[in-house]
């Protein structure tokens, strides 16, 4: 079961890659929204990991 939903999140990122270089080339608005879609979930996920990484280091080096 939980290969199927890896699977499906895979062909999701898959997908989006696609239609992110499609849109690039001129595509359909179906494809240019779903690549602004991708791009912005994107830019979501890579703030909370850049949060996420400076909050570790700001407490790990206050312990001491």
């Amino acid at each position: 079961m939980i290969n199927l939903i890896l699977l499906g999140v895979l062909a999701l990122a898959i997908g989006g890659c696609v239609c992110v270089v499609w849109a690039e080339r001129g595509g359909p608005r179906w494809v240019r929204v779903v690549a602004t879609v991708t791009r912005a979930a994107s830019e979501v996920l890579h703030d909370a990991r850049k949060r996420r990484r400076r909050n570790s280091n700001s407490t790990s080096g206050s312990g001491d």
